[in-house]
């Protein structure tokens, strides 16, 4: 029987071929949201790891919804005409699944990019716009206020990931992840951090849940019912008096209840408070605590590094399946090796079976399907 992390999964109608996933990560090298070569050259490389999952960065539903300025999007022709001609060379020479994660940076919009320092751009300079948020408090203490959302401003979003959902559907991708985590829009709807409103969007865990979850129904209505809609949340603020676990466990419920596929597992970003107690697998807990909750798959991910590790996750039944971020960039074949290390098979192309080392003559399987 072969090691739990490279055992099949269902997503849904979609088949993975084994628990890894590789999680979104904003590259901040877009033009006007339009995928450039470089996405080309990142997700080729993604594609070529072993994984059984793909997940496309935070892709903006509409411009001012972008994190920075270099974001990719997904919100007119000119933008779903760029993500198509990186699908079509990326499929080229990959099957696995693709997903896209749908997102809206809210009031933490309008940025530089990180290597750039990452501050926020004043909306009357430059590569700077007005931010929108649950309310009007800003990230930071000093930084644009974002306006708080009105009638009209909540439909438009929820149009916003409407269309997208359609336009990733016409893109032939395998699934959509919405963005609810890391503070960003819908992650200020849900924490009381940053949702002071007095309206039916505003004050309890119902009202509070209550935009994230129309928006979630908006996308899985406008994304074909066979394919997998799923959604990435942060389990905690790390701050006193915010979003917690078990307001995450009711919201998991919630969604599963309007047939979320699956739940991704981070946390924090809402708030510069936060401790965030960082270690191996610090995120872990979380997913096991909302997994136990629900019957629908849970993803963990944070500081996933080791072999053993990700194994353990999924044979203890912590988590469903494990995301990579950043180790998977310091190394993309780190699924190979996981492979080689637990004595699995896994994904190659043809064109790398000459590289299976004496030791592991068994390690790539080159059927696609």
């Amino acid at each position: 029987m072969p090691p739990h992390l490279f055992t099949p999964l269902q997503l849904g109608q979609l088949e993975l071929a084994n628990r890894i996933v590789v999680a979104p990560m904003c590259q901040y090298s877009a033009t006007d949201g339009c995928m450039s070569d470089w996405h080309t050259t990142h997700l080729g490389t993604m594609a070529q790891s072993g994984a059984g999952l793909l997940i496309i960065e935070a892709t903006a539903v509409a411009p001012e919804g972008r994190i920075s300025y270099a974001d990719v999007g997904l919100w007119d022709d000119a933008t779903e005409a760029a993500m198509a001609g990186v699908l079509e060379s990326v499929r080229r020479w990959s099957d696995v699944p693709i997903s896209v994660q749908l997102a809206h940076a809210g009031r933490k919009a309008s940025t530089e990019k990180p290597w750039l320092g990452g501050a926020q751009i004043a909306p009357d300079t430059p590569n700077g716009w007005q931010t929108v948020s649950a309310s009007d408090l800003p990230f930071r203490h000093g930084q644009n206020a974002p306006l708080a959302l009105g009638t009209d401003g909540l439909a438009a979003v929820r149009n916003q990931f409407a269309e997208a959902a359609h336009r990733a559907a016409r893109l032939d991708l395998d699934s959509i992840e919405i963005h609810a985590a890391h503070g960003y829009l819908l992650h200020q709807f849900l924490s009381p951090l940053s949702n002071k409103r007095t309206d039916a969007y505003g004050g309890s865990l119902e009202n509070r849940m209550r935009f994230p979850l129309e928006v979630f129904s908006a996308v899985r209505d406008a994304f074909p019912a066979e394919k997998p809609v799923t959604l990435r949340l942060s389990g905690t603020d790390w701050v006193e008096g915010g979003w917690d676990v078990d307001q995450s466990i009711a919201f998991a419920k919630a969604l599963e209840a309007r047939g979320c596929a699956a739940i991704h597992i981070s946390s924090g970003g809402l708030d510069p408070r936060q401790a965030i107690p960082t270690g191996p697998g610090y995120q872990v807990p979380l997913a096991r605590a909302v997994k136990q909750a629900v019957s629908i798959p849970v993803i963990a991910v944070g500081l996933i590094t080791g072999y053993e590790q990700a194994e353990e996750i999924v044979a203890t039944g912590d988590a469903d399946l494990i995301a990579l971020a950043r180790g998977i960039l310091y190394d993309p074949r780190w699924p190979w090796h996981a492979a080689a290390h637990l004595g699995a098979r896994v994904w190659a192309a043809p064109q790398y079976l000459r590289c299976q080392p004496p030791t592991h003559k068994q390690l790539f399987d080159t059927q696609t399907g």
